[in-house]
């Protein structure tokens, strides 16, 4: 008798700790679709001879169609909370926006260049709140990187910027393993700074350009609790 009354205890548990099992804990992959916005920030120095010269450099916001492929897993906390662990990628290139020169004695807002941002990742640990039966409620924090194609009248190069990201979002199930997302994104891209020095004439000159990001993005898409 004890004996059957301790494994219908049992059963008992293990029932409920199923059906208390968030429809998200698990392995998961998704895609999303949306609309980004790269806003640089970018300033440059010229010395010549020793002396500074008044330089100014600007660029526009990039805004461009967007695309993630993300890959994670939500592990339990309690009924009501998971903590989730995952990496995305967006292989979308974005548009190309003019980098503008002011130099005195020059026409102002001269065109030396171009840039997009390309090839960027996220790695990030992702809080979240089960909400019902089957809709979870998210936060995302993680280490972000991106990679800058730039082309000028000196020929093309890349400068790769890290950061951080946070983000915000909600998942709800459409049938079986299949659900629907949303997320709203941003990431802070640090400062690089880039130094050239030479002579003109024998006159020393070095210059330097300092650059940083901010993007944001509006994603929704699909994805699969595996």
């Amino acid at each position: 008798m004890k004996i059957k009354l301790m494994l219908a205890v049992a059963a008992t548990v293990m029932a409920g700790s199923v059906m208390a099992q968030s429809a998200f804990e698990g392995f998961y992959a998704q895609v999303g679709i949306g609309y980004e916005t790269v806003s640089p920030s970018i300033s440059t120095s010229l010395s010549v001879g020793g002396v500074g010269i008044p330089t100014g450099i600007s660029t526009s916001n990039s805004n461009s169609f967007a695309g993630t492929v993300t890959a994670g897993y939500n592990f339990a906390i309690n009924k009501d909370f998971l903590l989730g662990i995952g990496a995305e990628y967006s292989p979308i290139a974005g548009n190309s926006q003019n980098v503008n020169l002011s130099v005195p004695g020059l026409s102002a807002n001269n065109p030396v260049g171009t840039y997009k941002k390309k090839n960027s990742y996220n790695f990030f640990v992702s809080p979240g709140m089960v909400v019902g039966n089957d809709g979870l409620a998210y936060a995302k924090i993680g280490y972000t990187g991106a990679a800058q194609s730039e082309n000028s009248v000196d020929g093309s190069s890349t400068t790769n910027y890290t950061g951080y990201s946070l983000g915000l979002g909600y998942k709800q199930i459409i049938k079986g393993g299949l659900y629907g997302f949303g997320e709203v994104n941003y990431a802070s891209y640090g400062n690089k700074t880039y130094t050239q020095s030479g002579s003109i004439a024998g006159t020393p000159v070095s210059a330097s350009i300092t650059s940083s990001a901010n993007v944001m993005n509006v994603l929704v898409g699909v994805g699969y609790k595996f």
